[in-house]
């Protein structure tokens, strides 16, 4: 059987290339050299081997002798194949010890190895290479890790796009956009874009986030961009630097415990931040450090809560918990120490027995506490039930109003004249107030005699009567006249002479009411009563009371029985054409 010889140097290769590889040192893969690059972007990877073992550069390397060869695995795959660089559009080359990816390709993600032999010497390592995909409607990737920069806050700082040098030829100016959280910004506050530098000219805590710089070029014809990104983090000021500030415990707090029960002592210190500083906190109880604490009884916890106005800067709290404590442990040494590489801070918990409280103070507080409660009952009830309390007052222990004040009216009703304030003046008002309290009302349209001088005759009414009811409602703000002449003579009366009150009935809500001076006067100094619709037609409702205690204590045989109320009458036929 013919072998040809394509095959024969296939088998002496693969044979070769087998004995080589038993013989040759193998570094194994090295995680930290992880390289991430994005599809379609140009990549470039150094060989670890002339950077951190070897410590010589390639062409010492080369003038030893010593050749250099590419292999890679592929994702999901074992077998480790060498790395064709003689593809038709040059997409992956070699120059000395970098290998060249113009552009990387997802199904480039894979370990690749370079080594470095000859026919005495092997030496070989492998590291991985990840190509990733852009997030949808994003400039970067979330899998992609950041780069993270430390500014100091109110310092100037420059931002450099990194790892863009030998990507492109020296005299090839780049273009350069930068993005904020992969929002594109024409122009930064307080930063400047000039080309792979974002100069800050002050440095603020809002100012941290991703910055992302694309670097876009061309080479050979094609066109390539360059995705960088950099997470800035603020810190402090140095100049706020300094030891640590212990909150807790402190000279003025005395720690009291009852013998045989929880001791409970917090140390709170305050540290700022400190470049490259350690910070510790922690108990001696009797010179004994934590570590020496045996008794299981004994516990220590921890936390930490970051200062969000002075970035890097925390507050640690370390509670020390003794359970079953015992009067000997009252007297111990409790110490806190906190400490920087700024200073040491130190100090005593100050920790005595608690004296159980005598009887007869607590006899007091039950006491005390039960006159409070009652008091409270009071003010509730009250506040709940006052118009009933008012009404049950004024029934039976009350003063007539009516007798020897010369009136002939207990209400004036003030009302616009229109048919539907008319039936509720006529019908819901005066059925309740003269039929069930025994008020008796003055309506004009009713009582008044015909051919009468209108204005006189107001007048009179209202010196005659007790109250002035004012019906409020948009009809009274827009229209009448004669409700008007009512409502200033009311006020005048009110003002001068002070023998006849107003009370004031919204039955419908009014928006404008500065139209009206008096009316605008009158409800900044008196309550309204609101009609609310179906909700107010039961004199037992809230609506009745109200009115009920704005109207004069009149003794009657419907207010002796104050308690016992009836329907509001619906069909009562309006009198208001009677002439007497």
């Amino acid at each position: 059987m013919k072998i040809g010889f394509p095959s024969i140097c296939l088998i002496v290769l693969t044979i070769t290339r087998d004995c080589i590889c038993e013989r040759c040192d193998d570094w194994g893969e090295d995680t930290r050299k992880l390289t991430q690059a994005y599809d379609g972007e140009p990549v470039r990877i150094r060989c670890p081997l002339f950077e951190d073992y070897l410590k010589h550069n390639y062409s010492t390397a080369h003038s030893a002798g010593l050749t250099l060869m590419w292999y890679w695995t592929g994702k999901g795959k074992d077998l480790e194949e060498p790395i064709n660089i003689r593809l038709p559009d040059n997409r992956i080359s070699k120059d000395k010890d970098i290998l060249w990816f113009r552009p990387a390709l997802l199904n480039d993600t894979g370990n690749y190895t370079c080594m470095l032999r000859n026919t005495t010497f092997c030496l070989k390592i492998a590291f991985p290479l990840e190509v990733l995909k852009k997030d949808p409607n994003s400039c970067v990737s979330n899998d992609k890790v950041a780069e993270v920069e430390t500014f100091t806050l109110e310092d100037t700082a420059t931002l450099t796009c990194p790892d863009t040098k030998g990507y492109y030829p020296a005299d090839v100016t780049p273009t350069v956009n930068w993005y904020l959280n992969c929002l594109l910004v024409d122009q930064f506050v307080d930063r400047d874009p000039q080309g792979l530098s974002l100069l800050f000219t002050i440095v603020f805590q809002r100012y941290e986030g991703n910055y992302t710089c694309i670097v876009s070029y061309e080479e050979n014809g094609r066109a390539y961009n360059l995705t960088r990104t950099v997470y800035i983090k603020t810190i402090a000021s140095h100049l706020y630097a300094r030891a640590p500030v212990m909150l807790t415990p402190n000279d003025k707090q005395t720690f009291e415990f009852l013998s045989g029960g929880e001791l409970q002592i917090p140390c709170e210190v305050y540290f700022s931040y400190v470049n490259n500083s350690f910070t510790d906190i922690g108990w001696t109880i009797n010179g004994k450090t934590e570590g020496d604490f045996a008794d299981s009884r004994v516990h220590i916890n921890e936390s930490v809560t970051l200062d969000t106005v002075s970035p890097g800067a925390k507050t640690i709290k370390k509670e020390l918990w003794i359970k079953n404590v015992t009067p000997d442990e009252l007297k111990h040494n409790y110490t806190c120490t906190a400490k920087n590489t700024l200073g040491v801070v130190s100090r005593q918990a100050l920790v005595r027995e608690k004296v159980g409280t005598p009887r007869y103070i607590t006899e007091l507080a039950c006491g005390l506490g039960a006159t409070l409660f009652l008091v409270v009952c009071f003010v509730v009830v009250y506040h709940v039930y006052w118009l009933e309390l008012v009404l049950f007052y004024r029934a039976h222990f009350g003063t007539d109003e009516t007798i020897g004040d010369g009136k002939e009216y207990d209400v004036y009703v003030s009302y616009a004249r229109n048919a539907e304030e008319e039936e509720f003046v006529l019908v819901t008002l005066r059925g309740v107030l003269e039929n069930e309290f025994g008020y008796k009302l003055c309506i004009f349209d009713r009582d008044s005699l015909p051919g009468g001088i209108v204005t006189d005759e107001t007048l009179s009414f209202i010196k005659k009567s007790r109250r002035l009811l004012v019906v409020i409602s948009p009809s009274y703000v827009h229209q009448g006249t004669q409700a008007l002449l009512e409502l200033k003579a009311g006020l005048e009366n009110m003002a001068s002479q002070g023998n006849i009150q107003l009370v004031l009935v919204q039955y419908k809500p009014i928006k404008n009411r500065e139209k009206v001076k008096e009316l605008k006067l009158a409800q900044s100094v008196l309550s309204v009563i609101k009609w609310k619709g179906e909700k107010s037609k039961y004199p037992g409702g809230r609506f009745w009371k109200q009115l009920h205690v704005a109207l004069p204590v009149k003794k009657t045989s419907s207010t002796k029985n104050s308690g016992s109320f009836h329907m509001v009458p619906q069909n009562l036929e309006c009198s208001k054409n009677v002439t007497v």
